[in-house]
């Protein structure tokens, strides 16, 4: 009998296991290949996994033999830190989103296999669009940074799934010297957009409503008038913040969600930390659901390399102005963006010599101040107001005390908290 219920324990354990593996691969890629180690449990645990995201966030997952697709739609539709990146880590802009979505329509039209000079040769007769020419949009193919935009594109679509290298190279195309020949993986293109209807279907007169507009046109999602409807549309929105952000304040919450989360972020936080593996952590300022092993975060923090250092030294130079207003005023306490590039300048001198060469480079300090606080505000640490910036709550967990480094010499210095180089 005893051998009988550790064989189920143990087998309860690996069902679990797997579970929350497959949650966990879908969160970080929601549109998952079918060639993903993940992609076997995600396929023998399908029934359960789609019934808990619809159940805790109102999403939809779908399955075929190609990929998986989470159908995540954000709490907040209006925020851009999560956009597409090209190899180097570079966020498109948006132009290369334009270039990107006529790919797309390309490839949609395309036979099953399709040379890059065939998508670049259909994509500006889509690029010569009188629309797109008065918005002041202008693609051609001559200049060699116009090939690497087009390429910058075809190399996220292959990590995406909709596009298979089956020869040739990138590279050569830049270079005006070769050609990459690929296969559409037409499963996958169709499933990339999250959308509750396609723009197809949109009334001839929606080319006169906004961008705005035209997103919540294809993405407005019903719920009943009812009690229990707008406590179903409040928790979905609230599991969907806190499997997505880093950290859910009270004071950024519409009245019903602050109001549900008052009374049920416990049990709220208790069941998707279990299913997750993520541990909740709860404040007076608001919840966040953490990663100990810091693999669902979009960014690191801490983290090797440059960057990564100088934003440590950045969250600890604000932090004592969060703490100058720990009694729920943090919103006073805004910084000019000036200022922190001057810390930056003066840190230099201090630890420019565990920084790359360009982050040494005389007004250098500029640009880096800009990486630095656009990574803390994806990690909800300030908020931007205007041309200043205001520290946040969670500000606090990053204000390190001094490390101690070993130089290439063997000599150990300590110095303000952080990874280098």
């Amino acid at each position: 009998m005893n051998d009988t219920r550790s064989v189920q324990d143990a087998l309860t354990r690996q069902r679990d296991e797997e579970r929350r593996s497959a949650l966990r691969a879908l969160l970080l890629r929601p549109l998952l290949r079918s060639d993903a180690r993940a992609f076997a449990n995600v396929r023998r645990h399908i029934d359960y996994l789609r019934d808990w995201f619809a159940r805790e966030a109102g999403w939809s997952l779908h399955l075929d033999r190609d990929c998986a697709r989470l159908y995540k739609r954000p709490a907040d539709p209006d925020d851009a830190s999560r956009g597409a990146t090209d190899s180097q880590g570079r966020e498109f802009d948006r132009r290369r989103y334009t270039v990107f979505c006529l790919a797309c329509a390309v490839l949609d039209r395309a036979d099953p296999q399709i040379t890059l000079r065939t998508l670049g040769e259909k994509l500006l007769l889509l690029a010569g669009d009188p629309d797109l020419i008065d918005a002041g949009f202008t693609f051609t193919l001559e200049a060699n940074h116009e090939r690497r935009e087009l390429v910058a594109v075809c190399r996220y679509l292959l990590d995406l799934g909709v596009l298979v290298r089956v020869a040739g190279d990138e590279d050569g195309f830049v270079q005006q010297s070769g050609d990459a020949l690929y296969d559409i993986q037409r499963r996958v293109l169709a499933a990339l957009l999250a959308v509750t209807r396609g723009p197809s279907s949109l009334p001839a007169d929606a080319l006169t409503l906004t961008l705005p507009q035209r997103r919540a046109a294809i993405s407005e999602e019903f719920a009943p008038d009812s009690d229990e409807g707008r406590r179903s549309a409040a928790r979905h929105h609230l599991a969907r913040r806190l499997l997505d952000d880093p950290v859910v304040y009270f004071d950024d919450l519409e009245t019903d969600a602050h109001a549900y989360l008052q009374s049920q972020r416990g049990p709220l936080a208790a069941r998707l930390a279990e299913a997750t593996g993520l541990v909740a952590e709860q404040r007076a300022e608001g919840v966040a659901l953490i990663d100990p092993d810091g693999e669902l975060t979009d960014i690191a923090l801490p983290a090797d390399g440059t960057a990564a250092h100088i934003t440590l030294l950045v969250a600890e130079h604000l932090s004592p102005r969060l703490r100058d207003h720990g009694d729920g005023h943090a919103a006073k306490a805004e910084i000019g963006i000036d200022e922190v590039a001057a810390f930056i300048r003066a840190a230099a001198l201090r630890f420019g010599r565990y920084w790359n060469k360009a982050a040494r480079e005389p007004g250098a300090e500029h640009e880096l101040a800009r990486d630095a606080l656009t990574r803390l505000a994806q990690l909800r640490l300030v908020r931007r107001s205007g041309q200043c910036i205001v520290p946040l709550p969670a500000l606090a967990r990053f204000a390190l005390g001094d490390t101690t480094v070993k130089g290439a010499d063997g000599a150990r210095e300590k110095v303000q908290g952080g990874l280098f180089d």
